[in-house]
């Protein structure tokens, strides 16, 4: 059934100055179906384009509906981060404080049901442990934690001894997540996605099998998990009904990034629509490696009877009209999209770039001169962005910023849970409230000087036997060089395991313990204890211990000890971005590096329809991140090592197929002095439900 599309109304007659600074677009959306006789609106759907001010539509929406009387604890705001979610908090708090005259913004209501798929999963899989067979005491791994459990199965059942090539930890984890988070069959994923492991089909199944026994074992959960027994437990009549009926309103943010599994749950929540918001960009769906699934916004008004309705912003509040005229165009070509034309009332007679030149080297030198130029004219490195497909991408353009004395700082290094120290208190935190958790406790019992691996195995084997975790490891016999050490863990898991256990004041008895050993375990003591500093700040910001478990894991924050990369000691420094890592960014002036095929689209991309739509908005989203000044870099050839003993040592390219002839007057075109010959570029173109035993039938 088709959708029904609206266009923007004039403004409406609002309490206060809430909607003070909405275009007519936005408030249409935030005011849906809130000033209807029944209380309930039917689903919406906003389309919401690049920079078109979707956080702030979305905020006033949920002010609104609280405004209109909608009780603030029965909303649930789904985000796909941690600081979307508080972003959201913070801006909804603005506009109600404002709207009611408060005194304070502490004063405004609280949204208690804000926060991501994965967060707000475990919160209501604690609240229904009961009711699904499930302990509510469940602790979640993080990803190289989960890695680490499925290497630790696939040597003991034999799988990685064989005369053939298995598939590591890490590819193993990725299948998994695969065939869970897109609702696929492990044959589907193997033939479409890992098609070099379709012969241990067999054997995977086994370990999988393995894995989610062992994880409820252990009652452990993975990422993944959390959004399975969430879904599990919403299609059970009764157990699905009581989870649903918590909520009056759902509304999801960023709906073009949900997987199958998180689109089911959402549509279960609200199977007949009422009170469904989802807010989303079809053009900007470019996490299908994270089983992110398109055809979940495109198909999303369809899905109700009567359709769904569908508002569009258009109006872009952060690029130029000749910037977005060239945006518009490239995903105009797109095989299937919601139509929108973003447009801007802010003029200016630069045309975005194409610059063709000769190579990398000359790519990587252009972009060097074009970076200081604009410097020198006053825009601030900061606001500069080189962005590029793949990683590797900006080898070249690295040592070229590193010639020329040109700070910068490329996304990506290491993430805070990954750090040692990190893991190694989270660990403690991990055992104390999960003793049954074998990863957490064998890393926390190795902390201590002396204990070993076996010794700390042998331990984890008694604990699974005992009542009282806590009195069996007080009433461990250790050496008498190890008496003292050991007695102060012991006390420091005991004072954890106690009922009246303080938080978050267990976490700074954790960090007390611990800060004496890193001198032990790390050379660069100093910053690690400013991330253990800054992990007992941020337990502050939650109410219970299970809560800060869970949500750290699933959405950490920054390393403050990572301080590996270049420009760490500048006041300024120039920014190099893959195009994933850019999404959500914006910055005055945008250089997109090897606009070519092979390269943007990927020549690892180019499969089947889908993989080449999904390039198409790559680029669209590389294009839209620019305020004022944008340019594609275009190099004709590039040096391959490989055809060195063919003569010829370069590769020709052809401009990306993304930017056909018909589109080439919507750009400046700029050929470097030096740059060489080029082709022309129109040449080139109920009582207790078993949730556990349907997750291990999955394997069976």
């Amino acid at each position: 059934m088709s959708a029904r599309v609206l266009s923007p109304a004039p403004a409406a007659d609002r309490p206060g100055s809430l909607l003070t600074g909405l275009n007519d677009a936005q408030r249409r959306a935030a005011g849906f179906g809130v000033d209807a006789s029944t209380g309930s609106t039917g689903p919406l759907l906003i389309v919401a384009g690049a920079g078109s001010g979707k956080t702030l539509t979305l905020a006033a929406r949920v002010a609104r509906l609280v405004l209109a009387g909608a009780d603030p604890t029965r909303l649930l705001l789904l985000t796909f981060s941690r600081r979307a979610a508080l972003e959201m908090e913070r801006r909804v708090g603005r506009v109600l404080h404002e709207a009611l005259g408060l005194a304070s913004l502490q004063q405004a209501p609280r949204l208690a049901w804000c926060g991501t798929f994965h967060s707000v999963g475990a919160r209501l899989l604690r609240g229904v442990a009961a009711r699904i067979g499930l302990d509510e005491s469940f602790t979640v791994d993080d990803r190289a934690d989960s890695e680490d459990l499925l290497h630790l199965l696939r040597q003991r059942l034999g799988l990685a001894s064989g005369a053939r090539r298995f598939p590591q930890k890490g590819t193993c984890l990725a299948i998994y997540s695969r065939v869970v988070n897109a609702r696929k069959s492990l044959a589907d994923v193997l033939a479409e996605t890992f098609p070099w492991c379709r012969d241990h089909e067999d054997a995977l199944r086994r370990l999988f099998a393995a894995y989610a026994e062992e994880k409820e074992a252990q009652c452990v959960f993975d990422f993944d998990d959390l959004l399975v027994w969430w879904a599990e437990a919403m299609a059970d009549p009764l157990v699905g009904a009581q989870i649903a009926s918590r909520f009056d309103h759902v509304l999801v943010d960023e709906y073009q990034d949900t997987n199958r599994l998180q689109a089911e749950i959402v549509l279960r929540l609200r199977p007949d629509g009422s009170g469904l918001t989802v807010v989303g960009d079809d053009a900007q769906s470019i996490y299908s490696f994270r089983a992110a699934e398109v055809r979940n916004i495109l198909d999303f008004a369809g899905r109700f009877t009567p359709a769904a309705t569908v508002l569009t912003l258009a109006q872009n509040y952060r690029s130029t009209m000749p910037l977005l005229a060239a945006s518009n165009a490239v995903i105009a070509l797109a095989a299937e999209r919601h139509a929108k034309q973003l447009w801007s009332d802010r003029p200016a007679a630069e045309r975005p770039a194409l610059v063709w030149v000769a190579d990398e080297a000359a790519e990587a030198s252009w972009v060097a001169e074009r970076v200081l130029a604009l410097r020198e004219s006053g825009l601030a490195l900061k606001s500069q962005a080189v962005l590029f497909r793949s990683a590797q991408h900006s080898n070249a353009l690295e040592l070229e910023l590193a010639r020329r004395d040109i700070p910068f700082v490329k996304y990506g290094g290491l993430r805070f849970l990954d750090a040692a120290h990190v893991k190694d208190v989270l660990a403690v935190l991990r055992f104390a409230a999960n003793p049954r958790g074998q990863r957490a406790g064998l890393r926390a019992l190795q902390l201590v000087p002396g204990i070993g691996a076996a010794t700390a195995g042998r331990l984890i084997g008694a604990l699974a036997e005992a009542g009282d975790p806590a009195a069996q490891l007080l009433e461990f016999v250790a050496p008498p060089a190890l008496a003292t050490a050991w007695s102060e863990f012991a006390a420091l898991f005991a004072a954890l395991r106690a009922s009246d256990s303080p938080w978050p004041g267990e976490l700074a008895a954790v960090e007390r313990w611990y800060l004496p050993l890193l001198e032990r375990l790390h050379d660069d003591a100093a910053p690690r204890a400013a991330d253990i500093a800054h992990l007992v700040r941020l337990a502050g910001g939650y109410p219970s211990r299970e809560r800060f478990l869970t949500e750290l894991v699933l959405d950490p924050p920054a390393a403050t000890s990572d301080e590996s990369g270049p420009g760490g000691d500048d006041e300024d420094y120039l920014i190099l971005s893959t195009i994933h890592s850019a999404k959500g960014q914006e910055w005055s002036a945008v250089s997109v590096l090897r606009v070519v095929d092979g390269c943007l689209p990927s020549d690892m991309a180019t499969g089947n329809a889908a993989e080449i739509e999904e390039e198409r908005r790559l680029l669209y989203v590389a294009m839209t991140r620019a305020r004022h000044h944008l340019h594609l870099l275009v190099p004709q050839r590039f040096y391959v090592t490989q055809q060195a003993a063919r003569g010829d040592r370069h590769v020709y390219g052809a401009i990306s197929r993304f930017l056909p002839p018909a589109l080439h007057d919507l750009f400046e075109h700029l050929a470097p002095a030096g740059a060489g010959t080029r082709a022309d570029p129109i040449e080139t173109a109920a009582a207790t439900v078993d949730l556990a035993a349907k997750v291990r039938s999955r394997w069976a």
